[in-house]
């Protein structure tokens, strides 16, 4: 998907398809002029507010229902979301209630990026996955981003404590998640506290506030977007005073080693639909069922999406454990917000 964001019409956001009805990109070598976006190929003028063409330098008329799309789109702490869905019927959530605003004495801190091989709906699970955060994330930071590694810092362990719950009503398309941590120094003393408070936004986005008696107030949002099937980019941005730079410099180190031991789970994991869960899992059984809201009949399976076509055994063993496990399984997705751009 391709997208022509213009910030123009008195400062108010509008967001335009980036293919001319020609072919060519909008967003390559086009400009913006009377609040409008003009074609580099031909000249052809399209009205920001709808997407209207209005003009075509050489000739007398413009044919009837000449226009590009218009996506909706919402701008919230400095991001560009997008409004994406494969019915394009349902009318978007407001995000600018659940995201809050940003805290006037926060600044940017940073950010960490990721490319992760994996099926959408893995990532935003991870917070009901209550197990795993004791399983994978126990072991101290310092022994690095991957859970197997034999210990080399004997300092001490990460203790936590999750608790997921999805909304219903109005708000059936946010749930919230709830950590404790602590750290067992020498395995006897606790310290380096933490309560988060979090809110999972649909599919793709997630606001978590940290507090800590050690780093202070802390804001983290998530954006995944995804990129191809079984590709998604995660985005994390760190905001805080700034008074706390130095000490957040180790947070978000510490944060993405946490963060890359889940990679090495996703990039070697196959989603199964139906999983065996044992009764304290139930967290998981509450948020596919919440999930499930953002599928469709009208969203592409995966095989669908690649158009593949398996010739003879030799390509399917090839590709069996790399795509095939994860075909059969696919789920539809349907509606979410995408983040964009940032400025």
């Amino acid at each position: 998907m391709q997208i022509n964001i213009p910030n123009v019409f008195n400062k108010h956001l509008t967001s335009l398809k980036a293919i001319c009805l020609s072919g060519a990109n909008l967003g390559i070598g086009g400009s913006v002029a009377d609040d409008c976006v003009i074609c580099p190929f031909h000249q052809w003028k399209f009205r920001g507010t709808d997407g209207l063409c209005i003009n075509i330098p050489y000739s007398t008329s413009v044919p009837k229902g000449s226009k590009v799309k218009k996506w909706i789109s919402q701008e919230v702490d400095g991001f560009i979301f997008i409004w994406y869905h494969a019915e394009q019927t349902e009318l978007p959530w407001d995000l600018r209630v659940p995201m809050g605003e940003i805290d006037d004495a926060f600044v940017y801190h940073g950010h960490n990026e990721f490319y992760i091989n994996c099926h959408i709906q893995e990532i935003p699970e991870n917070g009901a996955d209550i197990a795993h955060f004791n399983a994978i994330h126990k072991k101290n930071f310092i022994n690095g981003s991957w859970v197997q590694k034999k210990r080399l810092f004997g300092l001490g362990s990460h203790h936590w404590k999750a608790r997921w719950s999805p909304l219903v009503g109005k708000l059936k398309y946010l749930a919230e998640v709830n950590l404790n941590h602590y750290f067992k120094l020498f395995g006897k003393f606790d310290c380096f506290r933490m309560e988060v408070s979090g809110k999972q936004i649909g599919p793709s986005i997630v606001c978590l506030e940290v507090n800590s008696y050690t780093f202070g107030k802390i804001k983290v949002v998530q954006y995944i977007t995804p990129i191809e099937p079984l590709l998604q980019k995660v985005v994390h941005e760190f905001y805080g005073p700034r008074w706390i730079a130095p000490l957040m410099k180790i947070f978000i180190y510490g944060e993405s080693l946490m963060f890359e031991r889940d990679i090495s789970i996703w990039n070697h994991k196959v989603f199964h639909r139906n999983p065996i869960l044992a009764k304290e899992d139930a967290s998981i059984k509450k948020f596919r069922l919440w999930f499930s809201q953002f599928y469709s009949s009208n969203s592409k399976l995966y095989s669908e999406a690649t158009n593949i076509v398996f010739f003879g055994i030799l390509y399917w063993k090839f590709l069996r454990t790399q795509i095939v496990s994860r075909t059969s399984v696919a789920l539809r997705l349907t509606a979410k917000w995408i983040w964009w751009l940032d400025f």
